[in-house]
């Protein structure tokens, strides 16, 4: 099986996307980064160290420090697929990321984009 192209992708490439996207929605950077911060573990240091280093996205989830185990409740549909039936483990934590992103750039708040 041929892994999809965006697992080689950067972080650091697709990044200023989620924040022009949430930007333009009137959110901050800070508030993207929390959300990654969430989802992935690693800390502000330890994410800018990732986008500075252009880590793939297969990299920056194989390497993440401890995955939220509240993000299974991330649900709905992103890119026209349901995240929750999203079999390939690597794709999954993608658009769990693009479905937060998503939820910021709609206006939802923190706490519920968090799972709280």
């Amino acid at each position: 099986m041929t892994k999809h192209r965006i697992y080689s992708v950067s972080v650091a490439s697709v990044y200023p996307l989620y924040v022009a996207k949430a930007e333009k929605k009137g959110r901050t950077k800070a508030e993207v980064d929390e959300i990654i911060r969430w989802l992935t573990g690693y800390s502000q240091e330890a994410l800018d160290d990732q986008l500075a280093k252009n880590t793939s996205f297969e990299d920056f989830f194989g390497r993440a420090p401890r995955m939220n185990p509240s993000r299974d409740l991330i649900t709905g549909v992103i890119c026209g697929v349901r995240v929750e039936d999203i079999q390939e483990p690597t794709m999954r934590e993608i658009r769990y990321l693009d479905k937060l992103i998503d939820e910021l750039a709609k206006g939802k708040a923190m706490e519920k984009i968090l799972r709280k």
